[in-house]
């Protein structure tokens, strides 16, 4: 074998230890209880005492070098360079010294120009996809509706006035990176992928095939030529097909619409995890301040702070309300689209002798 050392390695996730703020190496195991000061701020207290602020804030989590860089200064003078960001796109400036937090603050808000806040029972910062940005798939840009939408519920984000925290999200696509949430704002599309036969042979067929999580595509030869077609009555309009072959074009600017799902959580603090369900179908993709969705949003919100218990997530208090009362107090239309009548449908329905009103 040589004698010279391997290389380090580069795969995997890094050693996280390598990052902690010192009080949370020295600490870690040993926290006593945490405080929120104020919304945004929180204290974490070590059984022998050590204190560790976090000044948390909404970042636009798309950035430039030079946001960066400001980021990484304040991080430099104020917090001995530890700064870390959340998964919803928070950023967390964490420090040990009380007597900084008020200058911290100011230089993020007014330097930065990022609000303060998102902690406690409060509107986090907005999970989404890429958008336009960057995927090649979707149907609306998501970083721009959660800009219009977050310019709306700002107030609702620097201030603690919700039953529980209210985790919202938005995606581009019926894939829906950005996962479940409390609210998510997510794109719909409505009907099959229009086939360029005569382009197929830019794409990976098996792979197009494979991608399909309905089964809904199949080889076909097309005037003489390799391709494929898609079963009508399988196809959920997902668009997973369009992001492994352009050929396949799911995206439609006179048909795509948007719709808003609620009662998703990831936790089971005090009740199981629990996907969303269906609350507004059919709302205009109408950027760039998509104002439909926003009102749609602000609705569902001051309903839930006006009837929720304290400690009950959005999912919780329409499960506790019932579905019809929920459409009574937004004021929504029922539909249609709102009844499940897919395959697993059955383990959904409610097949008791018991009646809820």
């Amino acid at each position: 074998m040589s004698d010279k050392p391997m290389a380090p390695r580069d795969q995997g996730a890094p050693d996280y230890t390598k990052y902690l703020h010192p009080l949370m190496a020295k600490n870690y195991g040993k926290w006593d209880y945490h405080e929120r000061l104020r919304p945004g701020v929180l204290v974490h207290v070590a059984k022998n005492g050590d204190k560790l602020y976090t000044v948390r804030a909404g970042s636009p989590r798309t950035m430039s070098a030079d946001t960066v860089r400001k980021v990484c200064d304040i991080a430099d003078k104020y917090c001995q360079g530890f700064v870390r960001f959340t998964t919803r796109s928070n950023i967390e400036f964490l420090l040990g010294k009380k007597g900084d937090l008020d200058a911290l603050i100011h230089t993020v808000e007014h330097d930065l120009g990022w609000p303060v806040g998102g902690t406690g029972p409060s509107v986090s910062n907005i999970a989404h996809t890429q958008g336009w940005l960057h995927c090649n798939l979707p149907g609306t840009d998501a970083a721009g509706a959660v800009k219009a939408l977050m310019d709306d519920l700002i107030d609702e984000f620097k201030n603690e006035n919700f039953p529980n925290r209210v985790h919202l999200s938005t995606s581009c696509c019926q894939i829906n990176c950005a996962s479940h949430g409390d609210l998510s704002v997510i794109v719909q599309h409505h009907h099959a992928p229009r086939i360029n036969h005569d382009n197929m042979q830019i794409c990976e067929l098996p792979k197009v095939v494979a991608i399909c999580p309905a089964a809904a595509i199949r080889p076909a030869v097309v005037n003489g030529k390799e391709s494929l077609e898609v079963v009508q009555e399988k196809c959920m309009y997902c668009g997973a097909c369009h992001g492994q072959c352009p050929s396949m074009e799911i995206r439609d600017s006179q048909t795509d619409s948007l719709s808003i799902w609620v009662g998703g959580k990831m936790s089971n603090a005090r009740s199981a995890p629990a996907f969303m369900k269906l609350a507004v179908w059919g709302l205009p993709n109408n950027p760039p301040r998509w104002p439909e969705v926003s009102e749609a949003v602000r609705r569902i919100l001051n309903a839930y702070k006006e009837g929720g218990k304290d400690w009950e997530r959005l999912g919780e208090w329409i499960e506790r309300i019932g579905w019809q009362r929920f459409f009574e107090k937004t004021g929504f239309p029922f539909t249609k689209y709102h009844i499940d009548d897919s395959p697993e449908a059955l383990s959904t329905l409610n097949r008791s002798a018991m009646v809820r009103l």
